[in-house]
C-alpha cells in the first residue's frame, strides 16, 4: 500500500481555531470519499500538548515541531493577529519562522492560511511570488514583505508549490482546492457536498462572489424547481416553460417566485447560467463559444453580456485570472 500523503497543520498558542480544524476537516472527508487513508493528517505545535486557539478551544497536538521530520506532504501555515491601535496585527514567532524556514526544503507542498502568509513571507518562502492573505493585513504584508506582489483579492493564490489563502474561511476553499490537484473535480465536489459549501470560490471575494446557494423557500416546490434548473441550464428556461412546470399561468409564477427569492426567474436564471460558466472558464480549456453553449448562454455576445452586466468583466478576463491548471 502507498504511503499516505502526510498533512502536517502548525499550532500554536492563540491560532485560529477553523485554519487549524477546517483543512483537517476537508483531508478527512476527501479520505471517506475515497475509502481509503489517502491523507494522514498530524498537528504539530511548538512544545506539543494542548494549545489555546483564539476562540479559547484547545487542541492537542501528534507532535512536537522538533518530532514532524522530513516526511512532509503539504505544510499548512495557519495565522494569528494581536490587537493593535490602527487593525489586527500579525502574529510573526522568530522561532517558528526558522522551523518554516527550516522545514520548507522537505514539504513537497506549502500553503498558508490567512495571516500564516506573513510567517511564509518572513521565512523567505514568498520573494518573487505572488502571494494573498485576509485583506485587513494585506497592506501590511506588502510594505513588510516589498518583494512579494501581493494580491489582496484572491481567495487563494498558488506560485508553485506555494499556496497562500485569504481569510479564515478560505481555509476551506484552499483545502478543496488541494484536495482538487490530488484527486481531481469529483472527489472534492463530494467533499463539498458533504460540507454543505460550494466549490469553489475561484478567487475572487465580493466582486466576484455570485452567491445561489439562497436560503430554503417557504414553498417546497420552489426549492425543488431551483434545484432543477441547476440541473437543466442548457435547456429551456423560459418564464412560460417554467410556469408550466409549476402548473401555473405565467403572471402567477412570476409573482410566487419572485415572493420566495427576491428576484424575478430571469434573473435567476441567468445567474445559475453564469455561476455554471464560471466553472467552466476555471477548470476547462473549453472556447468561448462552447462554454456558452455548455451554461444556455447560447452565444458568445449573450456570454460577454451577462459577464459585464453581474462581474463587471470579460469572460477572457475572468479566465486568465482564475484558471486553474
Amino acid at each position: 500500500m502507498p504511503l499516505a500523503h502526510r498533512v502536517v497543520v502548525i499550532a500554536f498558542p492563540g491560532v485560529d481555531l477553523l485554519d487549524v480544524t477546517g483543512p483537517a476537516e476537508v483531508f478527512s472527508l476527501a479520505n471517506r470519499e475515497l475509502g481509503a487513508a489517502a491523507y494522514d493528517v498530524v498537528l504539530a505545535a511548538p512544545d506539543g500538548g494542548a494549545v489555546r486557539t483564539a476562540a479559547g478551544v484547545r487542541v492537542v497536538a501528534d507532535l512536537t515541531l522538533a518530532e514532524v521530520g522530513a516526511r512532509v506532504g503539504t505544510l499548512i501555515v495557519p495565522g494569528a493577529v494581536d490587537p493593535g491601535p490602527d487593525g489586527p496585527v500579525p502574529r510573526v514567532d522568530p522561532a517558528l519562522v526558522a522551523w518554516i524556514r527550516e522545514t520548507a526544503p522537505h514539504a513537497a507542498r506549502i500553503a498558508s492560511v490567512c495571516v500564516g502568509a506573513h510567517l511564509l513571507a518572513a521565512a523567505g518562502l514568498l520573494d518573487g511570488r505572488a502571494a494573498t492573505t485576509h485583506w485587513s493585513t494585506a497592506a501590511r504584508l506588502a510594505a513588510d514583505h516589498p518583494r512579494v506582489r501581493v494580491d489582496p483579492d484572491p481567495i487563494f493564490v498558488r506560485s508553485g508549490r506555494i499556496w497562500t489563502g485569504a481569510g479564515i474561511s478560505a481555509c476551506m476553499d484552499l483545502a478543496l482546492a488541494l484536495v482538487a490537484e490530488d484527486h481531481g473535480e469529483r472527489v472534492a465536489l463530494a467533499v463539498a457536498r458533504q460540507l454543505v459549501v460550494y466549490l469553489k470560490r475561484p478567487g475572487g471575494q465580493s466582486q466576484f462572489s455570485v452567491p445561489l446557494r439562497q436560503p430554503p423557500a417557504a414553498r417546497r416546490d420552489i426549492d425543488e424547481l431551483r434545484a432543477w434548473i441547476a440541473e437543466n441550464l442548457a435547456g429551456d428556461l423560459s418564464a412560460a416553460r417554467l410556469a408550466g412546470r409549476m402548473h401555473l399561468s405565467e403572471r402567477h409564477f412570476a409573482r410566487v417566485f419572485r415572493q420566495e427569492t427576491g428576484g424575478t426567474p430571469a434573473a435567476y436564471v441567468e445567474a445559475a447560467r453564469v455561476e455554471a460558466a464560471r466553472r467552466l472558464l476555471e477548470g476547462t480549456d473549453l472556447p468561448l463559444d462552447r462554454v456558452a453553449d455548455g451554461c444556455g448562454l447560447g452565444s458568445v455576445e449573450t456570454l460577454h453580456r451577462a459577464f459585464r452586466r453581474r462581474l463587471a468583466t470579460t469572460p477572457a478576463t475572468y479566465r486568465r485570472r482564475f484558471r486553474v491548471a
